[in-house]
């Protein structure tokens, strides 16, 4: 794992980790602090695009009835799970690329 230098001078797995400790809004914030780390804006992009792409959804669901509050109930515990999951690959130091949101994230600091 490369170690470069952080923003906030801890280890990047650390810096990784806080990348989805509020969600999007926490990858939103390290995606404007962290500029050269590029272990950690990946996480941070990839943060911020699953967890604001989940919650727009959950908000559309609950426009729907029956069917879409089903499926918002349903995307609760899926969130929670996919939260602690990325919380912990990224502070074990896998870069690990959710299979839409990933490709995504990459593309899009790519694209910088």
């Amino acid at each position: 794992m490369d170690e470069s230098p952080t923003v906030l001078g801890v280890p990047q797995n650390t810096e990784a980790l806080l990348c989805y400790l509020f969600g999007f809004v926490s990858g939103f914030i390290f995606l404007i602090v962290e500029k050269e780390n590029k272990f950690v804006r990946f996480h941070a992009m990839q943060s911020l695009v699953t967890f604001l792409g989940l919650f727009v959804l959950s908000i559309i669901c609950h426009f729907v009835p029956v069917f879409g509050t089903i499926i918002g109930l349903a995307l609760v515990p899926l969130q929670v799970i996919l939260w602690a999951v990325m919380m912990f690959k990224s502070y074990s130091g896998e870069l690990y690329k959710l299979p839409v949101f990933g490709d995504f994230a990459v593309s899009q600091l790519e694209a910088r």
